[in-house]
């Protein structure tokens, strides 16, 4: 499985409640933008910040976004320092690595790191990572990774289209790619649509001018299948390569690589969805 590291984001976000008496004299260098505004700013929607901070999982108590240079938090008193990065993980955002995916602590800052639930976690941020070693930063990134998606993978197989085998069971270079992108570039073999990321709709079009159809059949080489929730909204997608094996992404980050997987591992991880087949209609031209 090949891997390269995901480069840390020029800015620094830091997620807060509303209650700004503790920082007040500390906010003249930083935009703070309340959470509504944060979240439809066009600014802030960089595939990379939506990545790296998990924008999907952060806690609907984080009311206001503090906009940052790197400079400002190495800067803060040091209390409100570990006021500011201990509420980082109660908001629940990413750039949050256990310390125990490092391959030495000894050069991990101690101020930001904070211990919560018998754990302890580096708070990562723009100017510590960047004056960490390259060979600890690389072995924290492959080990978390792994608690994205395991690096277990079939071989494969000989009879794969030669597009899919450039891509299959590697990691991405750049973040976007979804599991829409990597299934509909698999379906036209047209490259660049893989690192594109894919909506529900957009798919389904996509699917529609490569002229494939529903069908309620056994699945068989070349056919896709979507996992669709209750409202008919697609959940995931993947390319039947041949004999259940299918060339897969979970996922729009770096660390979910385009893989070689079974379809009783597909059917496990999307079990609560309903799954449909569509194949190419071959009487269209």
């Amino acid at each position: 499985m090949t891997f390269k590291m995901e480069p840390s984001p020029k800015k620094d976000l830091f997620f807060i409640e509303e209650d700004l008496k503790k920082l007040s004299e500390c906010l003249r260098e930083v935009l703070v933008v309340p959470r509504e505004e944060f979240f439809n700013h066009p600014a802030y929607k960089e595939i990379q910040m939506v990545n790296s901070y998990l924008y999907w999982q952060i806690s609907e108590k984080a009311k206001l976004v503090i906009v940052a240079q790197p400079d400002w938090i190495t800067n803060l008193p040091e209390q409100r320092k570990r006021e500011v990065l201990n509420i980082q993980y109660k908001m629940e955002r990413g750039l949050i690595f256990p310390v125990s995916l490092f391959s030495s602590t000894s050069s991990l800052p101690e101020e930001y790191i904070v211990e919560e639930k018998m754990d302890r976690f580096l708070i990562i941020q723009q100017n510590i990572w960047t004056k960490l070693p390259y060979k600890i930063k690389e072995s924290a990134i492959k080990e978390y990774a792994q608690l994205w998606d395991s690096w277990t993978n079939f071989d494969i197989p000989e009879q794969t289209p030669a597009h899919i085998k450039k891509y299959a069971n590697k990691f991405p270079t750049e973040a976007g790619s979804n599991c829409l992108s990597a299934t509909l570039f698999a379906v036209t073999g047209q490259e660049w649509i893989i690192g594109e990321w894919v909506h529900p709709n957009t798919f389904m079009i996509g699917l529609e001018r490569a002229n494939f159809l529903p069908i309620n059949d056994e699945i068989k080489k070349g056919d896709v299948i979507t996992w669709v929730n209750d409202e008919e909204v697609i959940q995931h997608a993947s390319y039947h390569i041949d004999n259940n094996l299918f060339f897969n992404k979970n996922g729009q980050t770096f660390f979910n690589p385009w893989k070689v997987t079974h379809l009783n591992k597909l059917k496990e991880e999307w079990c609560e969805y309903e799954m449909k087949v569509y194949r190419k209609n071959a009487t269209c031209y």
